[in-house]
């Protein structure tokens, strides 16, 4: 589904990004993931081409435009041009506003928000050179329905599709699509070290009576990168099972 496409993944070495890299490198596509250390990346590197997938990958500071800039560069100077973009990396929340610092605050936005602005920015005008372009980023269902506790995830989460649907708008002229997931509940490392009585009550507002698996988000990343969604722009595909919060 994604034959010769060169594609950027960020936070690419765990979790869904890992999941929707090994997805895209299995249909075609040449995957580059983006992580915070090279020792992440390697790792991830080494584990996807041990599956003879292919993949690269580069760890630049995703708060530093000028670094972020840079590796874009690299990437077309190696491979000519950049088909997608993931926008994957981020951090959650969940402390009440009266514990949670300016600092704290400051830093979910920074990954979430700023950083989806950041790698966008600095892909749009080689995508805008060669007349077309996938961007796609990592909303979440609190974007939809906002969460008890850690505002500042859901806070940047609705900005998040504020700035798909907005640049849907912008880039639709230039053939570019931009989208997001919103993924629900997700089978990722971080839910699996909670505890099941944490859990078993989250599923039960599920009415598909399972949490989602990070194969199940990369599946509707692979269908918005591909042709079968050329039509679809601005469009924040809810992946939750129909869980209501």
């Amino acid at each position: 589904m994604l034959n010769d496409k060169i594609a950027i993944i960020t936070g690419g070495t765990r979790g869904i990004g890992l999941e929707t890299a090994r997805t895209f490198a299995k249909n075609g596509a040449q995957v580059i993931i983006f992580g915070s250390r090279q020792e992440t990346v390697d790792k991830a590197i080494n584990e996807l081409k041990k599956e003879n997938l292919s993949v690269a990958g580069y760890c630049p500071s995703l708060n530093n435009y000028q670094e972020i800039e840079q590796t874009v560069k690299t990437i077309l100077d190696r491979y000519g041009r950049i088909d997608t973009l993931v926008n994957n990396a981020g951090i959650s929340a969940d402390k009440p506003i009266e514990d949670t610092t300016p600092e704290e605050f400051d830093k979910v936005i920074d990954l979430n928000l700023r950083a989806v602005f950041y790698v966008t920015k600095a892909v749009v005008p080689s995508m805008k050179a060669k007349g077309d372009g996938v961007i796609l980023n990592t909303s979440s269902m609190v974007s939809i329905y906002g969460q008890p506790s850690g505002v500042g995830y859901p806070a940047s989460k609705f900005a998040v599709n504020g700035l798909t649907k907005s640049l849907a708008r912008e880039l639709a002229p230039a053939g570019i699509r931009v989208n997001a997931v919103a993924p629900g509940i997700t089978n990722t490392d971080m839910v699996a070290a909670l505890p099941p009585e944490m859990i078993e009550p989250l599923i039960k507002t599920i009415p598909l009576g399972r949490i989602g698996e990070p194969q199940d988000i990369a599946n509707a990343f692979l269908f918005l990168a591909s042709d079968l969604a050329s039509y679809i722009t601005g469009t924040i595909l809810q992946v939750d099972g129909a869980a209501r919060a």
